[in-house]
């Protein structure tokens, strides 16, 4: 099946596997999130064991050098996508409340990326990611 949709992440190369792992579980929380329309139905077992939904369409993970991911912000926020950032600065952090304000204290062209989430229309999607190659 194709979308017309397309989920994207985004994160460092270079982060350590746990950090590159952690980015993505927050960042596709982001999307799930902040975009209610991703989510598919309830799953259950023969058992009638009831499971969480999940994404209703494949999630791609990229990597990218940090100036690749300060690119994608950029293509990506000047074609009004939705958008979803995690900053080095996270990492020192423990609740989303310190998240939110080291975002804030940050000016949008100088966000310290290791990840980012896109959600938005397939072709607007690839021009944006254009380039980068799936996580190995």
């Amino acid at each position: 099946m194709r979308f017309d949709t397309k989920i994207a992440i985004v994160v460092l190369e270079d982060l350590a596997v746990w950090q590159k792992l952690n980015v993505t579980a927050f960042l596709a929380s982001a999307v799930a999130g902040g975009r209610t329309e991703v989510i598919g139905e309830h799953y259950e077992d023969a058992a009638g064991n009831d499971y969480l939904p999940m994404f209703r369409q494949p999630v791609l993970v990229y990597g990218a050098t940090a100036a690749e991911l300060g690119a994608i912000h950029a293509r990506a926020m000047a074609r009004h996508l939705d958008v979803a950032v995690y900053i080095e600065e996270m990492f020192k952090t423990g609740n989303d409340d310190d998240n939110r304000a080291a975002v804030l204290a940050a000016e949008a062209a100088s966000l310290a990326l290791v990840g980012l989430a896109v959600y938005g229309p397939r072709n607007a999607l690839d021009k944006v990611l254009k380039g980068l190659k799936l996580h190995p």
